[in-house]
C-alpha cells in the first residue's frame, strides 16, 4: 500500500513537472536546463519536445550505464518508462496550453516565474515518492558515485553544460542562439530555491505520508531538496 502511495505521488509530480516545463517553454524565455536540448532540436525538427526529450533520456540512461556499469540497478531501468511518461505528457501540456501566447515580456516574465513554481513543486513531490528519479539527475548522481564528486557543483556543471550545448547545437542547426536565453538561467536557479523552500517547510509530509524509505534514495526530504 505504501509503494503504491509513492508512485501515486511520483506520476503526479511527474505531471507538474510536466506542466511546468510546459509553463516555462511557452513563455518563450527558453527553457529549463535539462529540457534545453530537447527544445532546440524540436525547433529545428519536425519531432515534438515530448518526443525529443524522450530520446534524450535514454541516452543519459545508457550514459548512466556506461558510468555505474556493474552498478547499474532495476531503479536505473525504471527511468525508462518514467522518460516515455515524462515525454507523453510534456506534450499533452503543451497541447493543453497551445492557446498560451504571451506577447509582452512581462507577461512572458510572469508565464516563466509561475512555470518555475510548479516546476518546482513537482521536483519537491518526486523527492517526496522516492521510488525513481528522473534521467538527468540520475545521471548527476552516477558521476557522483563513480567519481566521488560533490552533488552541488556537479548539478550546477551538468546544467552549465546543458545550457552550452543547447546553445552551440542552436548556432549548428540555425545559424543563430534560439531557445536558450535568460529564462534558461533564472529556471536553473529558481526552480531549486523553490524546491528546497517547499521542502525546508513541508518536510514534516514525508514523516506524516510514509514509513520507510522505499529505495533508500533519500530518506530525508529536505536534505534531498537541498541537493537539487
Amino acid at each position: 500500500m505504501e509503494k503504491t502511495k509513492r508512485y501515486i505521488i511520483f506520476i503526479l509530480g511527474l505531471l507538474v513537472n510536466s506542466l511546468g516545463v510546459s509553463l516555462v517553454t511557452k513563455a518563450n524565455l527558453g527553457t529549463s536546463p535539462i529540457s534545453s536540448i530537447p527544445y532546440v532540436l524540436s525547433m529545428n525538427f519536425s519531432l515534438s519536445l515530448g518526443t525529443f526529450t524522450v530520446l534524450f533520456s535514454l541516452l543519459l540512461i545508457w550514459l548512466q550505464l556506461m558510468i555505474l556499469q556493474k552498478n547499474f540497478k532495476f531503479e536505473h531501468i525504471l527511468q525508462i518508462p518514467v522518460a516515455f511518461a515524462f515525454g507523453i505528457f510534456i506534450d499533452l501540456c503543451m497541447a493543453l496550453l497551445s492557446f498560451l501566447q504571451p506577447e509582452l515580456y512581462g507577461m512572458k516574465f510572469f508565464c516563466l516565474v509561475i512555470g518555475c513554481l510548479v516546476l518546482g513543486t513537482g521536483v519537491y513531490m518526486e523527492i517526496l515518492a522516492d521510488v525513481v528519479m528522473l534521467p538527468g539527475e540520475s545521471l548527476v548522481r552516477s558521476i557522483v558515485f563513480r567519481w566521488k564528486r560533490e552533488f552541488g557543483l556537479t548539478k550546477v556543471a551538468f546544467d552549465v553544460s546543458m545550457t552550452i550545448g543547447a546553445g552551440v547545437l542552436s548556432l549548428l542547426l540555425a545559424g543563430r542562439i534560439s531557445g536558450v536565453r535568460e529564462g534558461t538561467v533564472i529556471a536553473a536557479v529558481l526552480v531549486g530555491f523553490i524546491a528546497r523552500f517547499i521542502g525546508s517547510r513541508l518536510g514534516f509530509l514525508f514523516n506524516a505520508l510514509f514509513a520507510v524509505p522505499v529505495c533508500g534514495q533519500s530518506g530525508n526530504v529536505g536534505h534531498d531538496a537541498e541537493n537539487i
